[in-house]
């Protein structure tokens, strides 16, 4: 199996990456900063280096041939401006839609965040005036990706983790449309989406995370 990850420098994008590769699968990582190259390559997997803020969709799909799922684990991160949120959480997941599209590529796991769809839709706006409000942008920009990947033809897997932790990973978790808010490690969310990815699981499913006592393959099982 060929995965090819959006973001595949970040922190949940790293662990996914060897995970992928440990079981005996390919991993490619799009990084936009070259400096990043050798710690995807350390996992594994192999890198590319493209900015998904400055190609269109056709450039993008030549990197997805022959791929058989795609994973968008990008963001603008926390000290980004709003402006990044949309151009990063919500346009750049849409770009990976359009070109995993264009060369048929069937699977899509979309990592989200909890409480996408609560924004605030009168602070959720550009200019943001405020900290709270770049928040609300971030929310509203997950949500609309969100909705953008549940509207289209894919195996579609959304994942809105809860507040991420870098502490080891339990193999266990909760799951659910709505789970009550928590924190889950980066690891288990990284082995959440390997599961889906390798299992099948969670297909045409939108489920909110948190670390919790079902293993994970029953918790995606149950969904």
């Amino acid at each position: 199996m060929k995965i090819v990850i959006a973001g595949g420098h970040g922190k949940i994008a790293l662990l996914l990456e060897r995970l992928i590769t440990q079981a005996g699968h390919d991993a490619v990582g799009i990084v936009r900063n070259p400096a990043h190259v050798a710690d995807v390559k350390a996992t594994g997997a192999t890198a590319i280096v493209r900015d998904l803020e400055q190609m269109d969709e056709d450039d993008l799909a030549v990197d997805l041939e022959q791929a058989d799922a795609v994973v968008f684990a990008a963001g603008a991160g926390p000290n980004s401006g709003a402006e990044r949120k949309f151009a990063v959480d919500r346009d750049a997941a849409i770009l990976l839609a359009d070109a995993a599209s264009r060369v048929s590529v069937p699977r899509y796991v979309l990592i989200s965040a909890m409480g996408a769809d609560s924004y605030d839709p009168a602070t959720a706006v550009l200019p943001a005036a405020d900290d709270r409000a770049v928040f609300q942008v971030y929310l509203r920009a997950k949500a609309e990706a969100d909705a953008n990947i549940r509207a289209r033809g894919f195996q579609w897997t959304i994942v809105r983790p809860g507040g991420l932790l870098d502490t080891p990973g339990q193999g266990t978790v909760r799951a659910g449309t709505a789970v009550p808010r928590g924190s889950v490690s980066r690891a288990d969310v990284a082995a959440v989406v390997l599961e889906a990815l390798l299992a099948g699981a969670a297909i045409g499913r939108q489920f909110e995370l948190t670390s919790g006592d079902v293993p994970i393959h029953e918790a995606l099982a149950a969904l």
